[in-house]
């Protein structure tokens, strides 16, 4: 009998036997059997004396002496056959009580010969894992011919039974040695702001003094959506890919319409310019390939994504707005998305290097529209662009960066970058650093130089800076308030004075996903003008996230 144990088929099929009563009505009924089986042994014990002072044997007979129809000619089992009611006896008999998964008992439909089998090894696997933990079982001759004669008239069924259960086994090692599980998830973000604000005097001009606005910009209601579906095929990987639209990029907000050349525009906003259509934000797929190394290829990857990042100033639609105060406005001439390739390769626990390559529009190479991909600062240096454009052509740029972290509270980052704008060469190094003074006060800054070559106003070497302080769980729990300075582009060849940007902002959750903030833009001497007015801008942002 021991070779039809292991056929481990679910034992759900036992219920079926038991439908016909409750499990209160299975219990009492073991109990009185119990008493009875107790006074039978008694009972027999005493013939036994008699039997052998008389020189006879006990007869050994089974309970069911009722005429028999052999199981082999059914292909069913139905609820009153023999076997149906042998079995369930044996299941009553040694409290053997399984249930399907939903609880349910289904004892009153005919069975097939193979589920009874499974019911039929169940049974036989509960009562020898009684015996070998020990457990009492008094198993009568009885029941144990009864046994014996299930056992003989389902053989057949039993070995396909264990047929089956081998294959089974054998496929699952397969699947398991060649384990594929692939994983997307969905996410999203909408956002809705609504801007306003304006300038003292006359009128503004830009850094080649020409005028860019005469009277005040409209208020103006716009949103930025995007949908993200991040897939892993092994669990430490990613594929990306994001569709997003907006409205009219730096044309929506009145701080982009006024001076567009320097960051002042909301970076939520600005990057990338949709005018309502759909577009691929990200396309790209990151992979370790090895211990702490990680690399991103794509044809749309956006570089503030992987550097220059600050936790207090780097997201636009969380903190500051300002695209001048996010990032450092000299190091990325390409500051949207691009093909090219990062490596983020973390050396220890306290440096990290990074590095970067991105082409600008490579995807069109040879053609003569205007290039993609470029920020407003390179539109203003090479207004004549050029360059042949491609994965390996221009504009591209290269970009390292350093991260020291001591410690949570302290991080320091060194940066350079460098490339061609337009057949012209361009060299930046930059300095990035955050220190948190307290759980709820930190502080934060930014330096850039550079040099640019052959820009429409010679040969340049401006700088950059910004400072700002950060606040946490300001008057309500999780809101976060910030004030930052700025200057963009300091270079005396260009205009006669220095552009300064400020921002201050109160974000607060309402919850998990939904946040507003106001926030509040000056900028004094625009566009590196002495004779342009401040500008002042306000926006409530609304972000929700899920």
């Amino acid at each position: 009998m021991g070779k039809f144990y292991p056929l481990l088929v679910s034992g759900i099929s036992i219920l079926c036997f038991l439908a016909q009563i409750t499990p209160l009505q299975a219990q009492t009924f073991m109990r009185e059997q119990g008493r009875a089986g107790s006074r039978e042994q008694r009972g027999k014990t005493r013939e036994k004396g008699e039997t052998r002072e008389r020189g006879e044997k006990k007869p050994t007979t089974t309970n069911y002496q009722l005429p028999i129809t052999q199981v082999s000619q059914l292909s069913d089992v139905q609820p009153d056959d023999w076997a149906s009611r042998a079995l369930q006896s044996l299941i009553w008999r040694y409290g053997i009580v399984t249930g399907y998964p939903n609880g349910k008992f289904l004892g009153n439909r005919a069975l097939s010969r193979y589920e009874f089998a499974a019911a039929l090894s169940a049974v036989v696997r509960q009562l020898e894992g009684a015996i070998a933990n020990g457990k009492p079982v008094q198993a009568t001759q009885d029941d144990l011919a009864t046994l014996e004669k299930l056992l003989q008239e389902y053989t057949a069924e039993l070995k396909a039974l264990q047929s089956r259960l081998d294959s089974l086994e054998a496929r699952s090692a397969v699947l398991q040695a060649h384990e594929f599980s692939t994983t997307t998830k969905l996410a999203g973000q909408v956002i809705f702001a609504i801007n306003g604000g304006g300038f003292g005097g006359d009128s503004l001009r830009d850094p080649t003094g020409t005028e860019i606005a005469d009277n005040n910009p409209v208020t103006t209601l716009f949103y930025r959506t995007q949908l993200d579906f991040d897939t892993s095929f092994s669990g430490t990987d990613l594929l990306k890919i994001r569709l997003d639209t907006g409205s009219n990029g730096n044309r929506d907000n009145a701080a982009g319409v006024l001076e567009p050349n320097f960051g002042s525009g909301l970076d939520f906003s600005t990057r990338p310019s949709r005018s309502g259509e759909l577009g691929l934000g990200r396309l790209y797929y990151s992979f370790s390939a090895a211990k702490n190394l990680q690399i991103v290829l794509g044809t749309a990857i956006a570089p503030t994504d992987y550097l220059d990042r600050n936790r207090y100033a780097n997201r636009s639609f969380v903190d500051f707005s300002t695209q001048a105060l996010v990032n450092n406005y000299l190091l990325f001439p390409i500051d949207e998305q691009g093909a090219g390739a990062v490596v983020n390769w973390q050396a220890n626990e306290f440096f990290t290097l990074r590095a970067m390559y991105l082409a600008a529009d490579a995807e069109n190479s040879g053609s003569r529209d205007e290039v993609e991909g470029v920020s407003a600062l390179t539109r203003l240096l090479y207004p004549d662009e050029g360059g042949d454009r491609g994965l390996f052509g221009n504009p591209y740029q290269g970009t390292v960066e350093l991260e020291y972290s001591p410690n949570p509270g302290f991080t320091l980052r060194l940066q350079y970058s460098g490339g061609n704008t337009f057949d012209r060469h361009f060299d930046v190094l930059g300095a990035n650093v955050e220190l948190n003074l307290s759980r709820r006060l930190g502080v934060f800054g930014r330096y850039g130089y550079g040099s640019y070559d052959d820009t429409i106003f010679g040969d340049l070497e401006p700088s950059y800076w910004m400072v700002g302080i950060s606040l946490r769980n300001l008057l309500l729990p999780g809101a976060v308030a910030g004030i930052a300075a700025g200057q963009p582009f300091v270079e005396n060849a260009v205009g006669d004075a220095t552009q300064t940007n400020f921002e201050a902002y109160y974000n607060f959750p309402l919850n998990e996903n939904l946040a507003i903030a106001p926030l509040v833009q000056a900028i004094a001497n625009p566009s590196n003008q002495a004779d342009n007015g401040t500008i002042i801008t306000g926006t409530l942002r609304t972000v929700f996230s899920f």
